[in-house]
């Protein structure tokens, strides 16, 4: 599981590329990126409290989309930074469904040195394919 910041794509945005053996490792380490974005470090989130997350779409590609926008969600709803070490997807019916648990604080400015704020996840040049060795995505953020 990996992500890696790509600088030369977008000025105004942030774009990322996340990979993962498999289709759960990769929802997470993009979610890391999402969140990674918004603050310096990602390990410096304590587990205070907690959100379920559940959701479902007939595409897989937009469930990935549907899942950074909640971690934006919770940012801007309710100020979390929320980290998910782990998630579910299963195929019912024609419908992909995701199940996880995100894990995190209130931000704190002492503790927590914010990057950029994201606003949202672009559909720009977005991308979740499987390769030879798993999973990758591309991802831009509208900051």
């Amino acid at each position: 599981m990996a992500y890696r910041f790509l600088d030369s794509v977008a000025i105004a945005d942030v774009a990322f590329e996340a990979t993962g053996e498999d289709l759960a490792e990769l929802f997470v380490a993009a979610g890391d990126a999402t969140i990674n974005t918004m603050i310096d470090s990602v390990d410096g989130i304590l587990a205070k409290t907690s959100r379920k997350i559940q959701l479902s779409n007939g595409e897989l590609d937009l469930l990935l989309f549907d899942f950074l926008q909640e971690l934006i969600y919770y940012k801007d709803a309710d100020g979390l930074l929320l980290r998910v070490p782990r998630v579910e997807i299963e195929e019912q019916g024609g419908e992909f469904k995701l199940i996880a648990t995100g894990f995190g604080e209130e931000i704190d400015p002492t503790r927590h040195e914010q990057r950029a704020d994201v606003k949202a996840v672009t559909l720009h040049q977005f991308k979740l394919e499987q390769t030879s060795e798993g999973w990758r995505c591309f991802v831009i953020l509208d900051i």
